[in-house]
């Protein structure tokens, strides 16, 4: 399975699971494909609207480019969205990160397990 093909079929289980959770939303098929901002995915309950960039990841951390961080929080403030990355470690599950909550190294944003534990949301605690 490729890695686009991937990333395609998680950001669809993770639509499918906020639409069962009482959600409605909206996917960006070809998100990055635009000139434009605009999150993988945008779901409301009504109460609050998540623009989400979707991730799938093998490796313990994942890095972001400052374009793409600024990008996300760009349309966030422009549709009045809060702005998170959603990861999906490898048999660990989805967390949710707020992208002030995101590690800088040298060049870049990231995510590591251990951040995610420590600063991220479960789904359960994302759609409350």
């Amino acid at each position: 399975m490729s890695t686009k093909s991937k990333g395609t079929r998680y950001e669809r289980e993770l639509f499918h699971m906020f639409w069962e959770n009482g959600f409605s939303g909206v996917r960006t098929a070809g998100s990055g494909s635009t000139p434009f901002p605009a999150p993988d995915l945008l779901v409301s309950n009504s109460r609050k609207i998540l623009a989400i960039e979707c991730k799938a990841v093998r490796s313990n951390r994942k890095y972001f480019p400052e374009k793409e961080i600024s990008e996300l929080n760009e349309f966030s403030i422009k549709f009045g969205a809060e702005p998170y990355i959603a990861i999906r470690f490898d048999r660990k599950g989805w967390f949710f990160m707020h992208t002030r909550d995101l590690g800088f190294g040298k060049t870049a944003h990231f995510i590591s397990y251990d951040l995610a534990v420590e600063k991220g949301k479960k789904f359960e605690e994302i759609i409350q």
